[in-house]
């Protein structure tokens, strides 16, 4: 079956599962814009303005730090090569966009995040399926049973255990109390994504090294575990004061 679903969604028709992704969190964010106090409209103006910074700016940026290959060859920036694109550099600007645009139109900081906490988590699910077909973020080897064929070497299923840690974080929040804080959807969502990093990192393949072997991804997750906690703990001690 994986066999059959990587065939069916290999390079570049993996992107499509990325579009499915984006379109079925944009309909669930929806679904909770209004018990956030958000409106639909300026909730998909934000997700579209943010989409567009990110692909504009991922490849703009990619361009500005490889300005002397572009210069050669202008129509580059228009190609579908997905090498030629920087995603934190992506994610940076479709930050700065959403935040921009959020001040202008006066959203409720947290409220907003709690809006789109759905698009996030059905993100992260589109995410791993496009990992499991494009055989990214693949397992390091292993002989376990369960362990699947992937670049010449039994690997653990890294892809299918972010889907299945994707799919519980998704649950968890979508049928989690309405009447939490504002905050804490998100901020629940993204302490267990970063918890569910630490653990699954392990089991990575491709993971990049840092500071004499310490995973950068597991360094970054510790980093927003943190966070998270910390805004938590701080939202909690302000509505008790309040």
């Amino acid at each position: 079956m994986i066999t059959l679903f990587r065939s069916l969604f290999a390079p570049p028709r993996h992107l499509i599962l990325l579009v499915a992704a984006l379109w079925i969190g944009l309909a669930l964010a929806e679904k909770r814009s209004e018990r956030q106090g958000v409106s639909k409209e300026a909730l998909n103006n934000l997700i579209y303005y943010s989409l567009f910074g990110y692909i504009l700016g991922g490849r703009l940026l990619y361009a500005l730090s490889n300005f002397s290959i572009f210069v050669q060859s202008p129509r580059s920036l228009f190609s579908l090569n997905l090498d030629l694109f920087d995603p934190l550099a992506a994610l940076a600007v479709a930050f700065l966009v959403g935040l921009v645009y959020g001040s202008r139109q006066k959203l409720a900081f947290w409220h907003t995040l709690d809006a789109l906490t759905p698009f996030f988590a059905i993100l992260a699910i589109g995410l791993s399926l496009s990992h499991l077909a494009a055989g990214t973020a693949f397992g390091s080897p292993t002989n376990l049973p369960w362990g699947i064929e992937m670049w010449n070497a039994a690997r653990h299923p890294a892809q299918l255990y972010e889907l299945l840690a994707a799919l519980l974080i998704f649950g968890w929040i979508w049928f989690r109390k309405a009447d939490s804080p504002p905050g804490a959807a998100f901020l629940t969502f993204t302490a267990l994504t970063a918890a569910a990093r630490l653990f699954l990192e392990a089991f990575r393949g491709d993971s990049i090294l840092v500071f004499g072997g310490l995973r950068l991804a597991q360094i970054l997750a510790w980093i927003a575990l943190a966070a998270a906690l910390f805004a938590s703990e701080s939202l909690r001690r302000v509505a008790k004061a309040n």
